[in-house]
């Protein structure tokens, strides 16, 4: 079987859909849907989220230096969709789709109450890369349902139910198939 070559463009998929929150709380909150986000450093702990320059939350960010990453889930789908299209210069997104800001532990941007996992980040750098700006930030703190911490102290992915984007469509994740390091596992006799 044979390839297709397709002109040049970013199809690294899937990739986390979430629900940036930016602003102050509570008086100039806003929220935004970002696809183009991941983890870039783990000692610190670093991430970034590209977002285009003529978003009202991109202004939002670069006053206050601030953002939360909140993963979304299933129940969250609806809300991310629809972040992701409405402009919050226009309307009170939380309003709108009835989901709840609530003061974050350590930025002055709110989390999502309804989100499974909700990632604090204070920015260190911006890099203009052409469509959009890419914040890169240090992780300051990470907050997670209590429900979905496991026995052994780790966030059961599978029971968060969260959602990943691909190509113009939303995807629930799916089973667990293996962990790191678990092809070249020593068998337990």
């Amino acid at each position: 079987m044979g390839k297709v070559v397709w002109r040049p463009g970013n199809m690294i998929y899937p990739v986390p859909a979430v629900l940036v929150t930016c602003g102050q709380f509570p008086q100039s909150s806003n929220v935004l849907t970002v696809a183009w986000t991941g983890t870039i450093c783990s000692d610190p702990a670093m991430c970034y989220i590209s977002v285009r320059p003529s978003r009202f939350s991109h202004q939002l960010i670069m006053q206050t230096g601030e953002f939360v990453i909140n993963l979304t889930n299933e129940q969250l789908a609806k809300a991310t969709d629809w972040c992701g299209v409405k402009s919050g210069r226009d309307v009170n997104k939380f309003e709108a789709m009835g989901i709840t800001p609530i003061a974050a532990t350590t930025v002055s941007a709110p989390m999502i109450k309804e989100s499974p996992m909700c990632i604090e980040c204070k920015v260190v750098d911006v890099k203009k890369l052409g469509s959009h700006d890419m914040f890169i930030a240090n992780v300051v703190a990470v907050n997670a349902d209590e429900d979905l911490i496991d026995q052994t102290g780790k966030f059961d992915l599978e029971k968060a139910k969260l959602i990943a984007y691909s190509h113009g469509q939303y995807y629930k994740l799916g089973q667990r198939i293996g962990k790191f390091g678990w092809t070249v596992e020593k068998k337990k006799k």
